[in-house]
Order: C-alpha cells, then structure tokens, then sequence
C-alpha cells in the first residue's frame, strides 16, 4: 500500500510539474530589453491554448480511454475526440479573434509596418495548428494511461503470484508435517521390537524434535543454529536403531553465525538417508557434511550407501524430495543448487543454498 502510496504521489508530480511547465512555457523567453516582457494582458491570448489541451488530455485520461478505447470502441473513440478537437479549436480561434480585436496591447509601429509588408499568413494555418497539438495531446494520455495501467496490472500480476506461491508453500508445509511424522513413527515402531526401553527415549526425543516442527516451521525463517541443532537430534534418534555393521559419519557446524533460512529444508536429505541407505544384512554408511561459508551460503552434502525399498514398503517414498524441490523454487529461485546421483550401490544429495 505504501509502494501504491509513493507511486501515486509521484505521478501527480509529474502532472502538476508537466503543466506548470506549458502554462509557463513564455516566461522562458521575457527579455529585459523591453522587446518581449509577459503581461497579464499579453497573456489572456496564451493561457486558453494550454487550457484547451488540459481539456483534451485529462477527459481521456479520466474517461474516454477507459469507458471508450479499452472496451474496443475505437471509431466511436477517434470520432468523440475529434468533435472535441474540432470544437475547442473554434473555440480557441475565436476566443484569440476577439482578443486581437479588443484586448491586446497595441503593437509596435515597426511590428505593424512589417505586418503591412509581409503577406498574412491563412487563419486555417494556426486552427491546423493548434487543434494538431491538441490531437497529440490525446495521443500522450492514451500513452501515459497505458503505461499507467501496464505497471498496474504488472504490480496486481506479481501480488497474485505472491499469494499464490505464499499458499502453494502454505499447503507444502502442511505436507512436510506428516510426512515427517509419519516417517519417524516407522523408525520407532521398528525400534519396539528391538529395544522398548530405548523406544520410549526415541519417544520423548521424538517430542522436542515435533516442538520444532510444528512451531519453527510456520515461520519464514529461523536460525540456521536452531536447524544445526534439530538435525543433531534427529541423527541421535535415528542412530538409536542403527545395525551395528553401517558407519554414520557426521559433520554440522556448531555455530551458524547468526545466518536465518527457511525452515526444514535440508532434513529430507538426512531422512532419505536414513530410509533407504541402511541394510540390516549388509555392509552400509551414511556420511552427512553441512558447511556454512562467511554466512553467505551453505551447503549439504549426504552420501549413503543405497538399498532402495521395495513396493511393499514405499511410505511416503517420493513425497520429500518434489515437496523439497518445489519449496526451494518458491524459496529460493535462482539461488540454490539441488543434485540428486546415485552410482551403482551409492547415492548422494547435494544441496547449496546462495543467501
């Protein structure tokens, strides 16, 4: 509203700055020697012709381009304006006729000598004139209308694509929510088995972690340190049911230097690790690097071991990475870079976000 505010302002500067202008338009060519010096006398035989295009340029501006040439009737549109035309130029000729006649100051006597001599110019020459002025008065407000209206529409455009990636990102988050529960749940479950007394710590781990779930993430952004610490704790829970033949490496700064990103971004990568880089009868790793350079960008890298499940045991699969896609274009167009390889029994995810 404020940007509307501004833009409004300054356009009506512009208005009142272009018409003084042409309204003051003799005043740049008094002189001091007493051959050319505006009067008000002089000026009643100037002022109508400004006035006139005053007419003409804001009874478009204000009406006929809106409720004549936009909606396509533009022969309806040339015509009207031509009848205006054609009528303020009799107007102003006739208005200049009897000001010639009755008030303006006598000339020079060497002015009229060399009237006298000179042949006298045809009076449809100046009607020409002015009402050619007048017609490029309408054609200048049919331009700054359209301009006018292009930024507008441009402005309404972009608030449109604004609430609707707003909403778009809304409905991906209430995605990631479940998801993200629904994942860990399935962790713990297959912990019970194994442990029940460690899958009630799970639990409770499980609680501080959906504390930041479900309140961190309705924010735009939060504290790159609040993220460093919710993907610790989410390693630790996850690691709790780890066989004892995979290898977790990890490496997560411990102080993010005061950096805000988005909420939930780089945890789909660990959890898409954790789901598919672990067999319970092989040989497997996991390897989670996150760097952060002069709180101008950071990056994630994970690398796992890649034993894909079957169809059986598909859930959620596939819904982490488009959801995290399409949050990193809303979030971060142009600024990120997302790889996904994988190579024979190996995968890796590599995530750099540019701030």
């Amino acid at each position: 509203m404020q940007k509307i505010g501004n833009r409004k302002h300054l356009l009506a500067a512009i208005h009142v700055i272009g018409w003084g202008i042409f309204f003051a338009f003799p005043l740049f060519f008094t002189r001091n020697d007493h051959q050319f010096i505006v009067t008000l006398r002089w000026y009643l035989g100037y002022f109508l012709l400004p006035l006139s295009c005053m007419i003409v340029f804001y009874t478009n501006y204000f009406y006929f381009i809106d409720n004549i040439l936009f909606p396509k009737k533009i022969f309806r549109f040339i015509v009207i304006n031509l009848l205006v035309i054609i009528l303020l130029g009799l107007l102003l000729h006739f208005w200049q006729e009897f000001y010639r006649t009755y008030i303006s100051p006598p000339e020079p006597e060497e002015v009229v000598a060399l009237r006298k001599v000179l042949p006298k110019p045809p009076r449809f020459l100046f009607l020409s004139r002015d009402m050619l002025l007048m017609g490029l008065t309408v054609a200048l407000s049919m331009a700054i209308k359209m301009t006018s209206n292009w930024y507008k529409t441009e402005g309404e455009k972009r608030e449109l694509e604004k609430a609707k990636a707003e909403a778009e990102l809304k409905n991906l988050k209430s995605q990631l929510n479940p998801h993200f529960l629904f994942n860990t749940l399935n962790n713990i479950y297959s912990l019970i088995a194994i442990d029940p007394e460690r899958a009630q710590l799970a639990v409770h781990d499980l609680s501080r972690l959906l504390r930041h779930v479900l309140y961190d993430n309705n924010q735009n952004l939060v504290s790159i340190d609040r993220e460093f610490i919710f993907m610790k704790s989410y390693i630790e829970l996850m690691s709790l049911r780890l066989p004892k033949h995979t290898r977790l490496e990890v490496n997560i700064p411990e102080e993010g230097k005061g950096v805000m990103i988005a909420p939930l971004l780089f945890i789909t990568l660990i959890e898409n690790a954790f789901k598919h880089g672990i067999s319970n009868t092989q040989d497997s790793f996991i390897r989670i690097r996150m760097e952060l350079q002069e709180s101008q960008r950071v990056s994630c890298i994970v690398e796992n071991s890649y034993f894909p499940k079957n169809d059986e045991d598909r859930s959620g699969s596939g819904i982490g990475i488009q959801n995290l896609q399409r949050r990193l274009q809303l979030l971060y167009p142009g600024k990120y870079i997302l790889k996904i390889e994988r190579a024979d029994d190996r995968f890796m995810a590599r995530l750099i976000i540019n701030f």
